[in-house]
């Protein structure tokens, strides 16, 4: 087939780009090649592997190696340290050890020990942990294999008639095996059939997905998109048939909001949302509502269908047993009562997944995980998922966007069919995925939390915004200038990456952090922009303001009224209109939040040439305390105080600095660098202060830090000042 010929998956395969690669490095590259097309496999989900010759650095002799991406490793964004190796005899040879065991068999305790033993096969020392399909690879004969979760071949391995379905549209050319839990039995059993059937190439995986192997690797490559093409081309025939999208999941029974519309809603009920299924440990939530997921949320089949659950285990591993359907109706119902019957269904849900959990737990089974959904579904408006962080709710987003693909494709063709409660128990409650749980690190500090920054564009906003996310959490960042925010976001990004989730619909297809733009002192500028943080990323746990001004007096030595205005409206009213529009939205989530303010060390300090400043920041020490008292015991708030902050201030620029340097009488050229002129006046400055070193902005940021953690949780309607210790400025 040639590069063109291709409908449903993209070839990619660069032959020269290959010759360049060692033999590892064509792994990687084979693996990314497929991990990038969401046709073909799922974040996170499938392995490869190639059986190497490498020289032993023990023996010094030729060996085969087992190459596999391992544990965790997602396809699209491996590199070579994701893969294990492992050398290819001592796991062939861990057969003759299983064999012996009068305990083997499907789940038995031998199979899971087998586990534990392929770290005795470690080639090279390498300390990649190795996957729990590394059975599958190693036993087949190929010695280039790929494990995928194609949406058009879970389809047909979701079908009712999968094995009679299998044979209909690959004939010989691929095998089946019924359902069974990822393991060394299932090596067994696809060694067994590959054995008795030489010419087979390929195996459907009941309800899971497909494996195929060649011993060539770009015909490995080939071979799995030919195998996805031919799935999904007998699919779109039999769907196009049936009446294509308009007879999809029994056709339509609701309409689709407008767009706008559909913002508001989820802008006003996500963050209750979010308090609800919080409760236990706090979640990030991922929107999607475009075209395909409305489809199926709209339609007839959608409550019947999103029952069942979903089939491959690398789904309902994020996307729990079932997703959350709520039977509203977007063009007779209004926003109550959604809410109503979310409550409604949220508790129903609740009530269906202990009864599950009761119905398929051992005696040794682990305690019974959060139970509430992390997918929601909402005709007229869409999907919401839910997880630890940005990048794992856009994962399960994706999963159930794949579901509802794989159930559109397993309908068009027969009847789809999920996983059996207990087998699905037995993946999501498997010993193995428990001990893999327990084996990974733990949250950081700052870990589940969205932290709105204002002021992010710069100075000290910019520093708190890089503090804040370095301890785990979500930054929003706002600026004024929408450039400066966004400038500040893409940092963080290009630092921390965006995740490996690649779902979400609008702003809520962002990473670790979003810039916005808004005017603290309009009030619909800050309702919007907290709406667009909850489209983003479900709501929001605390806001840092520190976004301010500073106006010198004119010439005569006087304020004009308009600055002086400006000057209130900025820092005393914008904090106060912050607080008072994030109270809604923290009122509704019911989840404890911190605000934290910027005053001023010039708040207690009277000087001549700065009143409105000094005012206002007085002011704004007392609005905290107000603050306080009002958001209490819900939100705690708190000011951090800073001294002149010269470096990295938006407050100073050039022309100031020069001013500040003349009415100090301290020496300076015109010509000399800007760099020159800050450092001479923060030392002047610092020169005041009883700990004689400069005030950075880095320092103000570990006062917001220290604010919005928990580590002062029993602290509100406080001033923190970092001043470097001036007596003058000592609260009375």
């Amino acid at each position: 087939m040639s590069n063109s010929n291709y409908k449903y998956v993209n070839y990619l395969w660069d032959d020269a780009k290959a010759a360049s690669l060692d033999p590892v490095g064509r792994l990687v590259y084979r693996s990314n090649l497929l991990g990038s097309d969401q046709r073909i496999t799922n974040t996170g989900g499938g392995n490869t592997s190639s059986k190497i010759l490498e020289k032993d650095p023990l023996t010094g002799q030729q060996v085969e190696v087992l190459w596999v991406k391992g544990s965790g490793g997602d396809l699209r964004t491996s590199t070579r340290e994701n893969f294990s190796s492992l050398y290819q005899q001592k796991l062939l040879d861990l057969q003759k050890l299983y064999a012996a065991r009068p305990d083997k068999g499907l789940k038995s305790p031998a199979e899971d020990d087998m586990v534990g033993m392929y770290t005795h096969a470690t080639f090279n020392l390498n300390p990649r942990a190795s996957s729990i399909d590394t059975p599958l690879h190693s036993f087949l004969p190929g010695k280039h294999v790929d494990h995928m979760h194609p949406n058009a071949i879970i389809a047909i391995a979701a079908s009712a008639n999968r094995e009679k379905l299998t044979q209909e549209i690959f004939g010989g050319d691929m095998a089946y095996v019924p359902w069974m839990r990822p393991g060394f039995e299932l090596g067994l059993a696809m060694q067994e059939i590959a054995k008795k059937n030489p010419k087979v190439r390929a195996i459907m995986m009941g309800q899971h997905g497909f494996i195929s192997w060649a011993d060539d690797d770009k015909q490995c490559y080939t071979d799995t998109l030919n195998f996805i093409e031919r799935a999904a081309a007998y699919i779109e025939k039999k769907y196009a048939e049936k009446g294509g999208d308009a007879a999809a999941f029994g056709g339509a029974k609701y309409q689709t909001l407008p767009e706008e519309a559909r913002n508001a809603l989820f802008a006003a009920i996500l963050p209750w949302l979010r308090g609800q299924v919080s409760k236990e440990k706090r979640f990030i939530g991922t929107v999607q509502s475009d075209e395909k997921i409305l489809r199926f949320v709209n339609s007839k089949d959608a409550p019947r269908l999103a029952e069942l659950g979903t089939s491959c285990p690398d789904h309902f591993l994020r996307t729990k047993i079932k997703p959350l359907y709520v039977d509203w109706n977007p063009q007779a119902e209004d926003l109550a009562t959604l809410k109503s019957k979310l409550a409604a269904g949220l508790e129903q849900y609740r009530k269906d997944y202990a009864a599950y959990y009761e119905k398929c737990k051992h005696a040794n089974s682990p305690a019974m995980r959060d139970p509430n959904p992390t997918v929601v579904l909402i005709p007229g408006l869409g999907m919401i998922a839910w997880g630890k962080d940005k990048s794992e709710s856009r994962v399960t987003a994706e999963f159930y966007n794949c579901a509802v693909e794989v159930m559109r494709g397993a309908e068009a063709i027969d009847q789809y069919v999920a996983l059996p409660q207990q087998e699905a128990f037995d993946i999501e409650y498997w010993l193995l995925e428990e001990a893999k749980l327990k084996r990974m690190p733990a949250e950081k500090e700052l870990a589940r939390q969205v932290i709105v920054v204002i002021g992010a564009g710069s100075g000290i906003g910019k520093e708190t915004a890089h503090r804040l996310v370095k301890e785990g959490a979500h930054i929003v960042c706002v600026d004024l200038n929408a450039d400066a925010a966004n400038a500040t976001a893409k940092e963080i990004t290009d630092k921390y990456g965006l995740g490996i989730g690649v779902a979400g619909t609008g702003l809520s297809n962002c990473g670790p952090s979003l810039g916005l733009s808004a005017n603290i002192t309009d009030r619909a500028s800050i309702r919007k922009m907290l709406d667009q943080v909850a489209l983003a990323y479900g709501g929001f746990d605390s806001i840092c303001v520190t976004a301010g001004i500073f106006v010198p007096s004119d010439t005569t030595g006087h304020i004009p009224d308009d600055k002086w205005a400006l000057t209130f409206n900025i820092n005393v009213t914008g904090s106060y209109l912050v607080g008072d529009e994030a109270a809604k939205t923290w009122r509704e989530q019911g989840l404890r939040g911190n605000l934290v303010l910027t005053t001023s060390a010039n708040a207690v300090v009277a000087k001549k040439g700065s009143l409105a400043y000094d005012t206002s920041k007085a002011a704004a020490n007392h609005l905290v305390r107000e603050l306080a008292i009002e958001l209490a015991p819900l939100v705690r708030v708190n000011g951090v105080a800073p001294a002149t902050v010269v470096q990295g201030s938006a407050m100073f620029p050039r022309d100031r600095v020069i001013g500040s340097l003349a009415k100090y009488n301290i020496p300076y050229t015109n010509d000399e660098a800007t760099e020159s002129l800050v450092k001479k006046l923060a030392q002047f400055y610092a020169d005041r202060t009883l700990t004689k070193a400069p005030i950075t902005p880095a320092d103000q940021a570990e006062a917001y830090f220290l604010l919005v953690t928990n580590r002062l949780s029993k602290t509100t309607g406080q001033i923190i000042t970092v001043d470097g210790g001036l007596h003058e400025a000592f609260l009375r």
